[in-house]
């Protein structure tokens, strides 16, 4: 069907704007009836704007929500009198204030226009649209209601979907304070240890290494200072200098050259599949995302909103040689626990669940990264890194980080559905299992356990081997016994009761 760009899509044809596609573009058509598909927005003939570009910029306002980077970039290509005549003419619009309080806050450059005297103050980011923060803070020049989570040195958004909405609706914060709530003191304590444990294991799974115990327990260490620490550059690189340990082979402290995360061609040439930003901008950017941290707690915005916008805007920034990806999963801990989203002691196996579903963390980085490969500019340098040769910054500020929050999300509806009281099932019922086999025969309590592990490993029932070796001592009536009271414990059929013996803890 005939249609015409409107919008974003037209603005960024006529300014042949260097920026990834959004989600969904707009267009208008002959016909009087809106509609949505294939990443279209299409309206009908009578909504569409007049040719100037200021009329674009209000109707991608009205209609489609704040998309930073192209805003950023259309601002750098238009003529600004253009902005400033129609204030001018029209002083109370609400679209045209917020228009002109984004140029000045994006391009830090004032417009010859008068401070707003008359109409209400206007919210600037529409929450029918995108969420926006709890509170607000008022902005006098324009008469603006500002609710946006960061800053102009680093701002991701997140689009309002109805996962998003539902995942909300869900309450897993007070969720899982009702299971922590539930369990007696000392299983809440060992299935804390547990938990930490897994995440430790998981986060270098991600990566494909095995590491050794002294790496996973000062990964572990770190973990534990979730919401305990005030972000900044210095702590970020005594992180990682904590998570190197050994710094003969790894340069510790920010990139002084390019990155990219990929493979080399058998040549050795660089294939990224995500190019990371410029070194020169590694500390503007940094500093963005720890104001972003503190702007977004003060003004109320939401805690795994805030989480999936940091540590996915740390991965894609990518300032360190080594340790980005577990640096970026102890920022999503780090910011739920700041906000008190995680139970007090407790550590949400987030990267369990990313070890697990592995696949879509891919795809929901890519979403990002992917796109952008066609926008940097980059050359190889002789010891096969890659050197990028255009202004890049604006990429890592201004992301949709709708894809990361509905990722997040769901790996933390895993945890609370499943993990957490998984965990404190089993707990319980290994001791149940320990007090009642203890009246069958006693042994050392690693025995229960090596025997509550084998009888797992063989579906309730103790193998041929284990009698013969580890349980050789056992008569045929205590096997038997032991068996039924696995059975009784851990093989009873419940609507709501999945494996208790997970991979990660055989």
């Amino acid at each position: 069907m005939e249609a015409r760009p409107v919008g974003y899509c037209e603005l960024i044809r006529r300014f042949d704007l260097r920026v990834p596609l959004h989600h969904e573009m707009a267009a208008t058509s002959p016909k009087h009836s809106r509609r949505r598909e294939n990443g279209w927005s299409i309206h009908p003939v009578s909504a569409r704007p007049k040719e100037d570009t200021v009329a674009h910029l209000v109707f991608a306002l009205k209609h489609e929500g704040l998309v930073l980077l192209t805003l950023k970039e259309v601002f750098h290509a238009m003529d600004r009198r253009d902005l400033e005549q129609a204030l001018i003419a029209k002083p109370t619009s609400a679209y045209l204030r917020r228009l002109c309080f984004l140029y000045e806050w994006l391009l830090d450059e004032e417009l010859a226009v008068p401070d707003t005297k008359r109409g209400s103050y206007a919210l600037l980011l529409d929450p029918e649209k995108q969420h926006a923060t709890r509170d607000t803070s008022y902005e006098r020049r324009f008469r603006i209601l500002f609710n946006l989570p960061g800053t102009p040195q680093f701002c991701p958004l997140v689009r309002r979907t109805q996962a998003i909405d539902d995942f909300i609706a869900k309450d897993f914060r007070g969720r899982a304070r009702d299971i922590v709530d539930s369990a007696p003191p000392d299983v809440i304590a060992r299935a804390a240890a547990f938990l930490l444990l897994s995440d430790s294991k998981a986060s270098f799974a991600i990566e494909g290494e095995t590491p050794s115990g002294d790496r996973i327990e000062r990964w572990a260490r770190v973990i534990a200072k979730a919401g305990t620490l005030d972000l900044s550059i210095k702590e970020f690189e005594r992180l990682q200098r904590e998570l190197i340990g050994d710094e003969r082979f790894v340069r510790v402290g920010l990139r002084d050259e390019g990155g990219f995360v990929g493979r080399h061609d058998p040549l050795q040439q660089p294939r990224p599949e995500h190019v990371s930003a410029n070194p020169e901008d590694l500390v503007s950017l940094l500093n963005g995302l720890v104001a972003f941290n503190a702007l977004s707690r003060m003004l109320g915005f939401h805690p795994v909103m805030t989480a999936a916008c940091i540590a996915f805007g740390f991965v894609y920034i990518h300032p360190f040689e080594d340790g980005n990806g577990r640096l970026h999963r102890f920022l999503l801990h780090h910011v739920m626990a700041e906000r008190d989203y995680t139970p007090e002691g407790i550590v949400f196996p987030v990267s369990s669940a990313i070890y697990h579903d592995i696949a879509r963390y891919k795809a929901t980085l890519e979403t990002v990264s992917k796109p952008l490969l066609e926008w940097i500019e980059w050359s190889a340098t002789p010891r096969g890194n890659v050197q990028v040769q255009n202004d890049t910054a604006d990429y890592y500020r201004y992301f949709d980080a709708t894809a990361h929050v509905e990722y997040l999300f769901r790996c933390i509806e895993t945890v609370v559905s499943r993990d957490l009281p998984d965990e404190l099932l089993f707990l319980q019922h290994r001791d149940t299992f320990h007090a009642e086999a203890t009246r069958v025969v006693d042994m050392p309590e690693r025995m229960f356990d090596m025997l509550l592990t084998f009888l797992h490993q063989n579906q309730g029932r103790l193998s041929k081997r284990a009698r013969e070796t580890e349980f050789v001592a056992l008569t045929a009536d205590e096997v038997t016994r032991m068996e039924a009271i696995y059975r009784d414990l851990f093989q009873r059929p419940t609507d709501d009761q999945s494996d208790l013996f997970r991979p990660l803890r055989v």
